[in-house]
């Protein structure tokens, strides 16, 4: 039923306001953004690599399958586009705001913990050989520590492995997509329409994906996938809550400031009818106690004179 109020909240009508409300939460975004460049401009610690470790990172240095500039368009751009296209059926500004807001924290959380991660761990790519030594000539130091005499610019993103920053972002934005599609469609009605998982699964299996793109390329371990999958996971999961009920909710197709902003246009009314309705039984309880006061003492009179016209009727009988 609260579905037939939609249409009342536009960004014509409640934009300026939404957005002034959450002007911090703006402003957050952006300080994110500026410390996610920092991480990425500044040079990860460089960790020891010896001779005998090259066993394992001697794997071909070849191309990226799914390409850096193509993350931001299907882990950021495709899900605004969904809402956007939600929106213009709906008109609720609340729903578009809080999606595109949660889904740009997902990302920018994400992306600022797997390169803060990055840097700090600095664990070599499996094709860290080829970056360290193009020419397939290795050196070392005194101590067994590699003397790389590659690209430097190469050798920086060589020491990026764990985790995998493609793998983070796409869970990150397309996590955020299937928990907004779940609620949506209502996905769990309890109705058994198996049907509406295919549709939620379907933006995780293109993560998977990209992520399986990644070891096939011999740019991450394993390991640098699977935590890169879960942490991005688990914000995409932390920031649809902050905005949304779970999917599994009965009014999971909306956001929590949609339900809120119509307990504040005629949420009085049903207050005022309870307490209405409390005022009448009460009325009605003050009402009945000396009705049944006076109907007991009229019962009692009632007995008294019973049983005194009996008596005279026994003296009379015995005269």
């Amino acid at each position: 039923m609260r579905e037939v109020q939609l249409g009342q909240h536009t960004v014509k009508s409640h934009g300026l306001q939404l957005a002034r409300t959450h002007m911090h939460d703006w402003f957050i975004l952006l300080l994110l953004l500026v410390i996610e460049v920092i991480l990425y401009v500044i040079h990860p610690f460089y960790r020891f690599v010896g001779k005998d470790m090259m066993d394992d990172l001697k794997y071909p240095l070849k191309s990226n399958t799914v390409p850096v500039w193509s993350v931001p368009l299907y882990a950021v751009a495709l899900p605004i586009f969904i809402f956007l296209s939600i929106y213009f059926r709906r008109r609720d500004v609340y729903d578009l705001h809080h999606s595109v807001l949660g889904l740009l924290f997902s990302v920018l959380i994400t992306a600022v913990i797997t390169d803060a991660i990055k840097d700090a761990v600095g664990r070599p790519r499996p094709d860290f050989f080829w970056r360290c030594f193009p020419d397939g000539k290795d050196v070392y130091d005194a101590f067994g520590d590699v003397i790389c005499h590659g690209k430097p610019s190469v050798i920086k993103e060589g020491h990026k492995s764990f985790p995998s920053g493609h793998t983070a972002w796409s869970f990150a934005g397309l996590g955020f997509l299937s928990l907004y599609l779940s609620g949506k469609i209502r996905a769990f009605d309890h109705r058994g329409h198996v049907a509406k998982l295919c549709i939620v699964f379907l933006p995780l299996l293109a993560a998977c994906l990209v992520g399986v793109s990644r070891v096939d390329d011999y740019w991450h371990h394993w390991q640098d996938v699977f935590a890169g999958g879960i942490l991005g996971l688990a914000a995409a999961t932390f920031c649809y809550l902050q905005f949304f009920p779970p999917p599994y909710h009965t009014e999971c197709w909306g956001p929590y400031a949609y339900f809120r902003s119509l307990q504040e246009s005629n949420g009085m009314q049903p207050a005022n009818n309870v307490n209405a309705l409390n005022v009448q039984i009460t009325s009605m309880q003050v009402v009945q106690q000396p009705t049944a006061r006076i109907n007991h003492e009229s019962h009692t009179l009632s007995d008294v004179l019973a049983h005194d016209s009996s008596l005279e009727r026994m003296e009379s009988g015995q005269r």
